[in-house]
Parts: structure tokens; sequence; C-alpha cells
């Protein structure tokens, strides 16, 4: 996971990840798999603390995603 600064271009965030991926010949990606994560990203910003990090410290903030993350896995079984 990379927790980057809020104005940072996706292309840069891609950049920096592209190496720790494993080799490959191709990548497959759809939609399909977009809309699931866009959905994840909202389902987040439902909670206050993480819509307005409050949290000054990254590690505090990515903590506090991933137990939103962890909860809203567990409602949605």
């Amino acid at each position: 996971m990379l927790l980057s600064e809020g104005q940072m271009s996706d292309y840069k965030g891609a950049a920096l990840m592209i190496d720790a991926l494993p080799r490959a010949k191709a990548l497959l990606a759809d939609q399909g798999q977009r809309h699931t994560i866009e959905n994840m990203f909202g389902k987040l910003k439902d909670w206050r603390r993480i819509h307005t990090r409050y949290d000054r410290c990254a590690h505090t903030f990515m903590s506090a995603i991933c137990i939103a993350a962890t909860v809203i896995f567990w409602h949605n079984q």
C-alpha cells in the first residue's frame, strides 16, 4: 500500500508502485474492478475521521483507513 499526498497525480503514484509488482507479460483490468474500488473509496469517506483527515501523522491515518476498511468488509459479508 502507498499513502501519498492528497494532490499527487495517479501517474506519479503508479510509477512509485510499479517496481513492487511481480514481473508479468500482461496486466488485465476492466471497468468492473475499478467500479468496486471507487465504491470502497465512497464508503471510506462516510467515516468522518477519514473524510476530514483529522490525523496529521501518516501512520495514524493509514491505521484508521485499515480499521475502517476492515469494518466495512465485515459488515458487507
